[in-house]
């Protein structure tokens, strides 16, 4: 029932890729409507399950033809308490789609899993409020209490890991990490920037990592940063900190625009996937570390091919 701390095949340092950007891929490129920009839903019937698997096939298949591993999300970022009630789902029924979350994914992994390419099933939890802005500011106690439930179910339904994706703020991302070090299964903590570097609290990404360090005794496997373009952080990443070396995974935007200007763009903007694939090459070559690379909003296959071809070669 999930991997104890510290026990991911992923710590060793080879590359494991993602899936890009789920709800941005489904919306405007599918042509699907998905309300609050939730995708979990979808697992309720064979034909949303059926567009689901379509949309990851083509990432594992290339993490296949690659040799390398992948890191296998449930579509469930939007499936907590808040979001839930806005789509009429009762806490029962969250605890229900959260679990299938898991068996779906499991069993993708037994589909198409290799000696060659380790399968990692991870449960993905989102923020309470707006990944965009800091709303309903919680304390970690809160927060813990807030996220154990969704911890709990994945951590029974055989998550091998819980990753908190487009954290804005500390305190959430702490309250994080704690519900999952009771329920012992390994937690990743993914942070999102605006332009200037910033979280949308005001504080740095070193000081939002050095902080959940001090608060959880350094308990998550390892950082990443999301939902954000290079241009927006890799002058943070690049200054030699020490808290760099546990920034190890990168699901970058395809396009350089602010978090203010994609909540109302009403058309994809998925930017240059070639350019996207040097600007992770660069951010390697200066950190080898960073080795779990995959995309978020306005990426696809494409840009993951791209980041794919560009760092493969900076083993």
């Amino acid at each position: 029932m999930g991997s104890p701390p510290h026990e991911l095949p992923q710590l060793d340092g080879s590359i494991f890729l993602m899936d890009g950007g789920l709800e941005t891929a489904l919306t405007f490129l599918e042509g699907i409507e998905l309300p609050f920009f939730a995708a979990f839903p979808l697992l309720l019937d064979t034909a949303g399950r059926y567009r689901l698997e379509s949309y990851f096939e083509p990432f594992i298949r290339t993490a296949l033809e690659q040799k390398v591993g992948f890191v296998l999300d449930t579509p469930t970022w939007r499936a907590n308490t808040d979001w839930g009630a806005k789509l009429d789902y009762s806490v029962e029924q969250l605890v229900d789609v959260n679990r299938r979350a898991v068996m779906w994914a499991i069993a993708l992994k037994s589909k198409f899993a290799s000696p060659t390419t380790r399968i990692v099933v991870n449960g993905v939890v989102g923020p309470r409020g707006d990944g965009y802005r800091v709303d309903a500011k919680m304390t970690p106690e809160e927060a813990r209490t807030y996220h154990n439930p969704q911890i709990e179910t994945f951590r029974d339904a055989g998550a091998e890991m819980v990753s908190a994706i487009t954290m804005n703020y500390v305190e959430e991302a702490i309250g994080i990490v704690k519900a999952a070090q009771a329920n012992n299964i390994s937690v990743v903590i993914s942070l999102t920037v605006e332009t200037d570097g910033k979280l949308a609290s005001g504080d740095t990404l070193g000081a939002a990592i050095e902080a959940v360090e001090r608060a959880t005794g350094a308990a998550p496997a390892y950082y990443m940063v999301n939902c954000a373009h290079p241009t927006h952080f890799d002058h943070v990443l690049s200054g030699g900190a020490s808290w760099t070396n546990r920034v190890r995974g990168l699901r970058a935007n395809a396009s350089t625009k602010s978090h203010a200007e994609l909540d109302v763009a009403t058309e994809l903007d998925a930017g240059h996937p070639q350019e996207l694939g040097q600007q992770y090459q660069e951010l390697r070559r200066r950190l080898p570390q960073l080795s779990v690379l995959g995309g978020c909003c306005g990426t696809d296959h494409r840009h993951i091919v791209a980041i794919c071809n560009a760092c493969v070669s900076v083993q």
